[in-house]
């Protein structure tokens, strides 16, 4: 089978969406070599951010317009492209797939992660989340399937986006296979010491958003008196200006800020945690937790929704917006050790489900399907 991948993100995204598309992509030329797969970009911003399978054939724009205008190519002209490749199957991997593909043969399915958008739109300025819109609802009308990342994102698609059940399939993420292995006592004084880490810290992997809430965590850890480091990683947006107004304006010594990361430089800096919050208020799957359960470390996350599902017994439950729930657990997390046992214990064994040999056998199947409709 020729496979094709929209490949954009796993070529130029650091985050969530780069992150699933290098996942997919890897796992799937690893399990099942014997097709061939194609991965169709605009362009390559690092070269080191991805290490294309060997055997992979990369397609870009050729000169003129197109290069110039990318996206536009990305998603006007790449049924065109994957015509001429004779692609049989497409994946859009993140939310969207090129206009024109349901008048040519090729099966498709896509990948809805979530659709804040259109649950928080208040979030989103209003040409940006009319085109979101659009992208979607055309992939939801043409695919063959639908691929939801959570039970909560299948319940979202079908209440927004008025979907037949039977056309969606719920296939988990899973995270990098460098999270599963034990990080060296040499690495980890590494890492400790390149970026003057305090011997313990609580951890928040993310971007920094608003619905992502972080500053909701640094006023719990003021107002509750907390006296205990807060390490931060992820890219600023607009939001974090609130978050160092606060920070400043009360001189919170303790929240740190990591920039100039590496991804490999990850799985020390989880496991070098005492404790990993992520209290979301709206999330489609939640990769950073999975980080925190493959690498041993005890999870507070929003009660309800996806996080809830991905954290599984690994996770404290809390509502994000109840400041006295959220100093709670950060204390029982820090002082009860047999509850942190407990919830590294539970954690790690529901990771177990989220691994490519779980997930990716199942993402297959949906390949399978599709193309025998």
């Amino acid at each position: 089978m020729r496979i094709g991948f929209d490949a954009k993100r796993a070529f130029n995204n650091y985050s969530g969406l780069g992150n699933y598309s290098r996942y997919i992509i890897s796992n799937i030329c690893r399990f099942y070599p014997e097709n061939e797969c194609f991965l169709y970009t605009p362009g390559i911003a690092d070269d080191e951010l991805f290490n294309e399978p060997e055997g992979t054939t990369i397609r870009m724009p050729g000169n003129g317009i197109w290069r110039r205008s990318g996206s536009f190519w990305r998603s006007f002209r790449l049924t065109h492209r994957l015509n001429k490749d004779a692609i049989d199957l497409y994946h859009g991997l993140s939310n969207e797939l090129p206009f024109g593909i349901h008048k040519s043969k090729i099966r498709s399915v896509f990948t809805i992660h979530d659709l804040i958008f259109m649950e928080h739109p208040e979030l989103y300025q209003t040409f940006n989340r009319k085109i979101y819109e659009s992208k979607v609802r055309y992939g939801t009308r043409v695919a063959s399937r639908i691929i939801a990342v959570s039970e909560q994102t299948k319940q979202d698609i079908i209440r927004f986006l008025d979907v037949d059940e039977s056309r969606i399939r719920v296939v988990y993420q899973g995270c990098h296979r460098q999270f599963y292995n034990r990080v060296s006592d040499e690495s980890m004084q590494f890492i400790r010491k390149q970026f003057a880490l305090p011997a313990e810290y609580l951890l928040y992997v993310g971007t920094i958003e608003e619905r992502k809430n972080l500053l909701k965590i640094v006023q719990a850890l003021h107002q509750g008196n907390i006296d205990f480091p807060l390490v931060v990683v992820g890219k600023k947006t607009a939001y974090f200006n609130q978050v160092k107004q606060y920070i400043e304006r009360n001189g919170l010594p303790n929240i740190i800020f990591l920039d100039q990361l590496q991804t490999s430089d990850l799985p020390a800096i989880y496991q070098g945690s005492a404790g990993f919050i992520y209290p979301s208020s709206y999330e489609g799957f939640g990769i950073p937790i999975l980080e925190a359960l493959n690498s041993g470390v005890p999870v507070i996350t929003s009660r309800g929704g996806c996080l809830e599902e991905t954290a599984g017994k690994g996770g404290l439950l809390i509502d994000p917006n109840d400041q006295e729930e959220m100093i709670h657990a950060i204390r029982q997390v820090l002082e009860k050790t047999a509850l942190r046992d407990h919830l590294i214990r539970e954690g790690g064994a529901h990771a177990l489900k989220f691994r490519e040999e779980q997930t990716i056998p199942s993402l297959y199947n949906v390949y399978l399907e599709s193309r025998h409709d």
